[in-house]
Order: C-alpha cells, then sequence, then structure tokens
C-alpha cells in the first residue's frame, strides 16, 4: 500500500543576514505498510516522525527539500497525485487541534469528510462511538475542550473512510474510556482492509492494536519489527536502540538510556545512535548502516544478530 524508500529531509534556513545552511532532519529513512495493517512508529520528540507523514501528504514548509521515493499503491506520489488523494484516500489525523476550521461548526467538518453514504447518519454514528455528546455537532472548535477536538480531529479521518489514514498522536488528552475507543475504531478499520500508520510516543498502546512497529531515531528507521518482539527483556528486538527503548519503560526495568537524541545540526557521519551505544565500535562511527533484513524484521546495525 505504501512504500517510502531512502527518504531525506532538509530544510534551507537563514542563519545570519542572507546567509542559509542546509539543516539535515531526516536520512535514509525507509519503512512500508501492506493493505489491512497498523503499522505504529515509534521515538522520542524530534525523530521525524511528523515529518514523514506531512511528506506522504504532500505538505511539508516551502522551504523544505526532499529526496528519496514515496510510493502509494505501486505508484509514485507527486506533488499532484498527493493534492487528488489528500483527504480523501489519504487521510490525517494531525497533532494540532488548529487544524479545525474555526469558522466552522464541528460536525459540519466531520460530515464534509465523509466521501460514501449519508454524512448526518456516519457522523452521528461515529460521535456516539466515541463518546461525543449531539450538541457537539454545532460546537465551534475555540468551545472544545482539547480531548474534545482530538475526538473530532479522529471522527472526521473516521468518516472520510480513507484507504490510508495516518493517525499523528491521536490519543494524548484522552481520557482512558475514549483511548480504548479510538485504538478499537482503528483496528477495526484495519480489519475492513484500509491501512493505519499510527504515530505515537506510546508503545503500550501501539502493541495492543499494531501489525508491528517502526522504532524511528535522529530522522532515520533503525528497526522494523512484530509487536510479538516487544516482549520479555526485549531479547528478540535487534537495535540497541530498541533494546533500550523497551527496557526504559516503567513495567519493565525502566533503566535510563545514557545520553541524549542528537540535534539535526549535530548529526554523527555514521551511526547516529553509536555516541550512545555500548556495542560502538571505531566502524559505526565511518558510515551510516543500510537498512537490512534480519530475522523476519528489518535493522540499521552492523552488530545486529
Amino acid at each position: 500500500m505504501l512504500e517510502v524508500s531512502d527518504l531525506s529531509i532538509s530544510f534551507n534556513q537563514y542563519i545570519s543576514g542572507l546567509k542559509q545552511q542546509e539543516l539535515n532532519v531526516i536520512s535514509s529513512l525507509d519503512v512500508s505498510l501492506n493493505k489491512g495493517e497498523i503499522l505504529a512508529v515509534v521515538g522520542a520528540s524530534g525523530s521525524g516522525k511528523s515529518l514523514l507523514a506531512h511528506a506522504i501528504l504532500g505538505i511539508l514548509p516551502s522551504n523544505a527539500n526532499m529526496s528519496g521515493s514515496i510510493k502509494y499503491q505501486g505508484e509514485q506520489l507527486t506533488k499532484k497525485r498527493q493534492a487528488k488523494l489528500r483527504g480523501k484516500e489519504i487521510a490525517l489525523i494531525p497533532q494540532s487541534v488548529n487544524f479545525l476550521d474555526p469558522l466552522m461548526h464541528v460536525g459540519k467538518q466531520v460530515e464534509a469528510s465523509v466521501n460514501r453514504g449519508n454524512p448526518e447518519n456516519i457522523r452521528k454514528e461515529i460521535f456516539a462511538r466515541l463518546h461525543l455528546d449531539e450538541e457537539v455537532n454545532k460546537m465551534y472548535p475555540h468551545q472544545l475542550s482539547g480531548g474534545m477536538a482530538r475526538r473530532v480531529l479522529l471522527a472526521t479521518a473516521i468518516a472520510s473512510d480513507a484507504e490510508l489514514i495516518i493517525a499523528d498522536e491521536p490519543t494524548p488528552g484522552l481520557d482512558p474510556t475514549v483511548i480504548e475507543e479510538a485504538l478499537k475504531s482503528f483496528r477495526e478499520l484495519a480489519d475492513n482492509g484500509h491501512t493505519v500508520m499510527f504515530i505515537t510516543h506510546d508503545i503500550e498502546s501501539a502493541l495492543t492494536i499494531a501489525d508491528k512497529i517502526a522504532v524511528f531515531y535522529a530522522g532515520t528507521t533503525v528497526e522494523v519489527a512484530s509487536t510479538k518482539d516487544f516482549s520479555g527483556k526485549g531479547e528478540t528486538l535487534r537495535h540497541p536502540y530498541s533494546k533500550a527503548l523497551w527496557r526504559a519503560l516503567p513495567q519493565n526495568d525502566f533503566t535510563p538510556i545514557a545520553g541524549s537524541q542528537p540535534y539535526p545540526d549535530e548529526l554523527s557521519t555514521g551511526c547516529l545512535y553509536a555516541p550512545r551505544c555500548e556495542l560502538s565500535t571505531a566502524e559505526c562511527f565511518k558510515i551510516q548502516p543500510v537498512m537490512r533484513e534480519l530475522r523476519e524484521g528489518m535493522v540499521r546495525c552492523i552488530h545486529a544478530t
């Protein structure tokens, strides 16, 4: 359904007067999704998760430079094709509630997203599932709480019946009951043939619905693994960062990861995780490893076995 290969994104920035610099924020990023599958994308803030979503939709800012390949259903996603599919076959649940139109009732915004069927009936059904009272239908975005606004954004994407749904941090600010219903909705969409990219910091929630997990670090993919690999002490995971991330969770060892993720202007030429990795050798600092298949998963590490 979706194949992203060797994606790199940089931004032109003015640093003083008319002097510019090119800031590389995503490099050699690879990820793919099959029809009817949920891929959870996890990683620290600044690892490139939201930028990937914007690149797929073709909504990067004008100072962005992009290289690599993004294919949807086997065909290259050109700007013209992105504009045609955006909001129809490919839908985004954005991280920011500012994507809602401040001058339109939220119910009308959800109904406007419906591509098939009776818009009002579909909107009412989705509102009920997401615990949104009918009175919300006539509200404007500024009248909603943060949690309600996120549910409206979720309702808009579900109503679109899009083939590919990209959910960018859709659950923060929601109470546990609504989170459970939202996750259930994503799983039902996938089981009915839709494809979902679930961008999140919450590995626990991702594991309840995802088929596989893509781990991002400093703007690149370091591992793609089945959800079953995230178990025990992380013995079946492949990349040192994935293992450390898993062990850092409170329900596991709660062991902090030494150091911090580098800023885009501090990236090394070799493995981006090497300065923090206990397995790193001189070779790790020379060139960034390529993604390779290993034990029915993908990993970017020369030491992974």
